[in-house]
């Protein structure tokens, strides 16, 4: 098979879908490896490092997606890249349709094969998924720190307290991978940290593994009694392959204090505030009812 590595090109997308090690790989199966140049520059690869992996460089997009069988990348085509698609090719990279119904559309018009990183599933898991999972949640509760920071626009509440001050309340809602990894790292800066969880084994298991960690199940009611006193509130919602639910609403954010932050993880899926909406590095923070709210995806870094 052809395969065919383009370079990133959404915005602060450094990373590359395809590492010479595996290019390696493939290629002493008898894969033939394409890689547009410099496509793994931003991730520490240079072209005279896939070129010993066994790869070809080819210089533009255009020629290496006319010549590729499959496609991988990381993130999901743009449109600049939706005319470059065509049947009977494969498309492997994140895809995260249920936000975006044009992208969804021109996949269909392209005839192509696509397959989705983030629903892959492997014993009733989400393997390529969770790696990024981890990471989201782990960012989510350090971009909320930095965020409450009275010179960042938050309401000056650290997150881990002094001796004669109590710490910051985080509440994680949704107790899975992202959501986990956020309440650990809250944990770690010494926070105060209550996940929501609708999975009663779930939080069984929470309960044992994460003994500084409460836990409550997840319902509206339960989220509308903690928000007036909490500092920073993480949407760790996952539906495999569906858009997320909007379970924060407007409503819910006009009760939370003013200089709180809210951290979507579920933003690649649509977002689980009906406020939500994606940011980036360059424009990293929107104000909704004087929360701070920051959306970044979690391939950004």
């Amino acid at each position: 098979m052809i395969i065919g590595v383009p370079k990133e090109i959404k915005q602060q997308e450094h990373r590359v879908g395809l590492v010479p090690a595996t290019a390696t790989t493939l290629t002493r199966r008898g894969h033939t490896v394409l890689v547009q140049k410099s496509a793994g520059v931003g991730s520490g690869f240079t072209d005279e490092d896939y070129v010993a992996a066994g790869a070809k460089i080819i210089d533009t997009a255009e020629e290496l997606f006319q010549q590729a069988e499959m496609i991988v990348k990381v993130k999901e085509p743009l449109p600049a890249e939706y005319g470059l698609l065509r049947k009977g090719q494969i498309l492997f990279t994140y895809l995260h349709l249920a936000a975006s119904k044009p992208l969804t559309e021109a996949l269909l018009k392209s005839g192509v094969t696509g397959v989705a990183y983030e629903t892959i599933q492997v014993g009733n898991k989400l393997p390529l998924l969770e790696r990024m999972s981890e990471t989201a949640g782990r960012m989510s509760a350090v971009m909320g720190a930095f965020y409450l920071a009275k010179h960042n626009g938050g309401n000056g509440v650290l997150l881990g307290g002094v001796p004669g001050v109590l710490p910051g309340k985080v509440v994680v809602i949704g107790g899975g991978t992202s959501g986990v990894n956020a309440a650990r790292m809250a944990v770690g800066l010494k926070a105060d940290v209550t996940i929501l969880e609708v999975d009663g084994e779930r939080m069984r298991f929470l309960d044992l593994t994460m003994p500084n960690v409460r836990t409550l199940y997840s319902n509206e009611t339960n989220l509308t009694e903690l928000l007036p006193t909490t500092d920073l509130l993480i949407g760790a919602v996952l539906v495999p392959g569906a858009k997320a639910p909007k379970l924060i609403t407007r409503e819910m954010l006009k009760a939370m204090r003013p200089g709180s932050v809210l951290v979507d993880i579920a933003i690649d899926q649509g977002g689980c505030a009906e406020t939500s909406r994606a940011t980036t590095h360059h424009d990293p923070v929107y104000v909704e009812e004087e929360v701070l709210c920051a959306h970044l995806d979690p391939g950004f870094e």
